[in-house]
Parts: C-alpha cells; sequence; structure tokens
C-alpha cells in the first residue's frame, strides 16, 4: 500500500435499537445520549474529522432521524441564537459541519454490524 493514500472516509453504524439503555432509547437513540454538553456521536465526529476523514456515512434506522437532524444546519435557529447573543453555544457544531460531508442510508434489518457496512458499500 503506497504511503501517501490517506484515509478520507468513514462509516459509523447507528442502526441499533438500543435495548441496553432502555428505557430512554425509547424515545432517543443512544448515540444522542449527552455525554457532559454534547451527543456521545458528536465526540465520534469530532475525532474522525480531527484525523483526516473528510466524508462520514452514517448507517441508521428508520428511528434515528435526530442524528440527521443533529447534523443538519438550521439557517432560522442560528440565526435566533446570534439575535439572542447564544450563537457562540453552538458555533462549534456549525464549524465542525464545514469541516465534513456526510451520507446516510438505512439499514433496513437489524442484522448486525456486517450487513451495516455493507448497507454503506
Amino acid at each position: 500500500m503506497p504511503k501517501n493514500l490517506k484515509v478520507k472516509k468513514g462509516v459509523i453504524t447507528v442502526a441499533g435499537l438500543g435495548t441496553r439503555f432502555l428505557p430512554v432509547t425509547k424515545s432517543m437513540p443512544k448515540e444522542m445520549l449527552p455525554v457532559l454538553d454534547k451527543p456521545v456521536v458528536q465526540y465520534i465526529v469530532e475525532e474522525m474529522v480531527a484525523s483526516g476523514i473528510e466524508e462520514i456515512i452514517f448507517v441508521t434506522s428508520s428511528n434515528k432521524r435526530a442524528i440527521e437532524d443533529h447534523f443538519d444546519r438550521n439557517h432560522d435557529f442560528e440565526y435566533f441564537l446570534k439575535k439572542k447573543n447564544k450563537y457562540d453555544r453552538i458555533k462549534p457544531l456549525v464549524e465542525l459541519c464545514k469541516d465534513v460531508r456526510f451520507y446516510y442510508t438505512r439499514q433496513s434489518k437489524p442484522l448486525g454490524n456486517g450487513d451495516a457496512l455493507l448497507c454503506a458499500k
């Protein structure tokens, strides 16, 4: 393998049902559970971007829209925060999302990580 080959794409498999964290995961994806001031999945994305990843593919399931919404820009909300002088609270997330391109695909059945990676392919 050439030494100058750099990994630019990453996959995050988040389609699981979260049964080990019930009852909280009944209404919130486990990846969105907060650690201090942000969801755990944001820490993962930050580490991937810091390592040079430019494209991230999320393999999700039908109940994981919160993940897509979290990494999607909401210009009206950003404008509202700017007017209230609270934009600094979301600015790190906005800047993070500028550094990476997100893709989403669905795993139709809970068939494990191997199947999820095939969905990403």
